[in-house]
């Protein structure tokens, strides 16, 4: 055999290897028809709450045997976010009944705080809970707010620069951030007045969807509009960006995991992207259906999770 043969056949053997390493790495998991999953959370039993947007309920997926079930959370709803609290339960933002819901763990029971009057049709997307166990959340129409689980307050504020409130995240001290879509800027919260302060990122009307912090509290922001993913380190007021790969890169969710590696959706390249901050190398994993429309990602060790709401699936990607 020539040396050229030779080096093409160990080619083809290379890329096929690495389309299964692909394929074991990533797995789907069909819910309900008609279920719009939005968001997912990983619970600390092992099983995935997912909102079922259209469905208006919050489902929870066993990965063990693949079987799902979906929990009603009221008339009219619409729930966006979901993530799992420092009671273990799950905390959803429910677009549809202007109010954060709890659902049990253990016994299903579904709790609704409503947001307080005068703040119609807010539009709550997202939450975080700050370094004393109160909830944190926005709501896209102009809105911020909190929940106090203990005494049950529930208070919101207009967003500076009005419309546009969309990702929120707490960093490891504790401290609270959100970005905003319309608005297009990240803020921080202050816990105690609840006062939010404007920081400007570089790019003009970049679309700041999502917001994660890493470990070293530098905060990584999903750029819908540019096609970015930035990072802003609090302590340095710097900004870092990165292109995403391709022509048209629409990227919109943010994760980063345990081992600092930023996990983003990009609905322009159909497929779930991972970036090593260290080695600023970009890895795609396109899912296997067109129209996967991934909208947010979380995650445990090892694993990073996505709900693929074009096509009723949630999607994992294993790193181990």
């Amino acid at each position: 055999m020539s040396m050229r043969r030779s080096v093409l056949v160990l080619a083809a053997i290379a890329s096929v290897w690495m389309t299964l390493a692909v394929a074991q790495q990533v797995r789907y998991f069909p819910l309900p028809s008609g279920a719009g999953p939005h968001d997912v959370a990983p619970a600390p039993d092992g099983t995935i709450w997912y909102t079922a947007q259209r469905a208006g309920a919050l489902g929870r997926l066993d990965p063990a045997n693949g079987k799902a079930e979906q929990i009603p959370l009221g008339r009219g709803s619409a729930p966006h976010g979901v993530i799992v609290g420092p009671d273990s339960a799950a905390w959803v933002t429910d677009s549809g009944l202007n109010a954060i819901v709890r659902v049990d763990p253990k016994t299903r029971d579904v709790k609704t705080f409503p947001l307080p009057a005068g703040t119609p049709n807010a539009n709550p997307n997202t939450a975080a809970f700050d370094r004393n166990g109160e909830l944190w959340f926005t709501g896209q129409s102009g809105y911020y707010g909190s929940v106090d689980p203990k005494s049950s307050e529930v208070r919101a504020w207009e967003a500076p620069r009005g419309r546009g409130p969309y990702g929120i995240a707490a960093n490891p001290a504790g401290d609270v951030y959100y970005v905003s879509l319309a608005g297009n800027h990240l803020a921080q919260i202050d816990i105690k007045t609840g006062a939010a302060t404007v920081i400007e990122p570089p790019t003009p009307r970049q679309g700041a969807r999502r917001v994660w912090s890493d470990s070293k509290g530098r905060l990584w922001i999903s750029e819908w509009n540019s096609g970015y993913v930035s990072a802003y380190e609090p302590a340095t007021k710097r900004w870092s960006q990165w292109k995403l790969p391709g022509d048209s890169p629409r990227v919109y969710s943010v994760y980063v995991d345990e081992r600092d590696k930023v996990w983003l959706t990009d609905f322009g390249a159909n497929a779930i992207v991972r970036f090593d901050p260290t080695t600023e190398k970009f890895e795609s994993f396109p899912s296997n259906k067109s129209g996967a429309s991934v909208r947010q990602m979380l995650g445990r060790a090892g694993e990073a999770w996505g709900a693929e709401s074009g096509n009723d699936r949630l999607v994992v990607v294993r790193t181990q």
